[in-house]
């Protein structure tokens, strides 16, 4: 028997927020929304955009899908393939390098058991990436963690710290266009 995928769809709340935004660009270049509504887009399936779910926000901006494809593939703020419930994006630029970031990451993938670039830890919990300068410099080495930054991460008990706190969220925080609960979406991640 042939099973038949589910179409994604926006959350009602998220649909209200894309129609809002919207509102900001004329309707000739609804395409000017693109990078807001792949950030909800990768907020509301699971922290990263399928092509599925590519394929939605193409049709949500009535833009080819091709368009959504070049941006997110762009773009190392999106995720093109499953994450973790917590993407760990380390800075390896210059200063982060000579305050320890290369020792950071390779401490990171012992305890995790994630590996960069690969896939998330055994327990979903983290996904690990390298990413260019986060503008943190005086604090080196940092990693954000959606808008949070950890900083000073040159010791194991820094890092630990960190581990710890975001092994303890139970729920990721709340998206900005969210008013009552999580989307059904999201209700697991």
């Amino acid at each position: 028997m042939e099973t038949t995928a589910v179409k994604p769809q926006f959350s009602e709340a998220a649909q209200a927020e894309i129609k809002r935004l919207l509102t900001h660009y004329p309707d000739e270049r609804r395409k000017s929304a693109l990078l807001p509504v792949l950030h909800i887009a990768q907020a509301e399936f699971g922290g990263w955009v399928s092509p599925e779910v590519q394929n939605l926000v193409a049709e949500v901006l009535d833009i080819k899908p091709i368009e959504v494809y070049e941006v997110s593939s762009f773009y190392t703020m999106f995720n093109l393939k499953p994450v973790g419930k917590h993407v760990l994006e380390i800075c390896r630029t210059g200063p982060c390098m000579l305050r320890g970031s290369d020792e950071l990451t390779a401490h990171l993938e012992r305890i995790t058991g994630a590996k960069v670039g690969g896939p998330a830890s055994a327990d979903g919990l983290f996904t690990l990436k390298k990413v260019e300068c986060l503008a943190a410099c005086g604090f080196a080495p940092i990693v954000q963690v959606r808008e949070k930054y950890y900083e000073q991460l040159d010791t194991p008990d820094a890092v630990d710290a960190m581990l710890s706190e975001l092994r303890n969220q139970v729920h990721r925080p709340a998206l900005p266009w969210e008013e009552t609960g999580l989307p059904n979406a999201l209700a697991n991640n």
